[in-house]
């Protein structure tokens, strides 16, 4: 009985922590400040880098010296390993969005319970920072175009 139990013990030490909860990287592609300007307005976004297993996040845009819609966000490491997006946008509830998928240079987030958006995704090309959100079925999509904010 001994040897099976030491047996036992040393398969579930060699067993990976990645293997038992799914644990992705903190998306550290998406540090840095970043903006849009065009046509309907501007935005703004900034994103600390991962520390400590979370990410800091501030938005902001208008149009003109008008400013029409803010928010503050945080990307955090749950205790069970995944990730999730928080967000507060002007002065609101907080709402939770869990990461469902994560690649190298793209983390999707989704929330079907919340009225809109249920789906945020951000993706890099480069760069160039983009962030989409929608409902879960990718309808009333609204994409944006992020550059490297020039020093200011």
């Amino acid at each position: 009985m001994f040897k099976l139990l030491s047996a036992l013990c040393l398969l579930i030490a060699a067993v990976p922590v990645s293997s038992i909860t799914e644990q992705h990287e903190m998306p550290g592609w998406m540090a840095g400040e970043w903006s849009r300007n065009d046509a309907t307005g501007w935005a703004d976004e900034a994103w600390l880098t991962p520390r400590a297993g979370n990410m800091l996040g501030v938005s902001r845009s208008g149009k003109g010296d008008t400013l029409q819609f803010w928010e503050q966000m945080r990307i955090v490491r749950e205790n069970d390993g995944t990730l999730a997006f928080w967000a507060v946008a002007e002065d609101q509830k907080p709402v939770r969005f869990a990461a469902i998928e994560h690649s190298n240079q793209s983390i999707l987030f989704a929330n079907t319970t919340h009225d809109y958006p249920q789906h945020i995704r951000y993706w890099r090309e480069g760069k160039v920072l983009h962030a989409e959100i929608s409902l879960a079925d990718g309808s009333r999509a609204i994409r944006f175009r992020f550059d490297r904010a020039s020093s200011r």
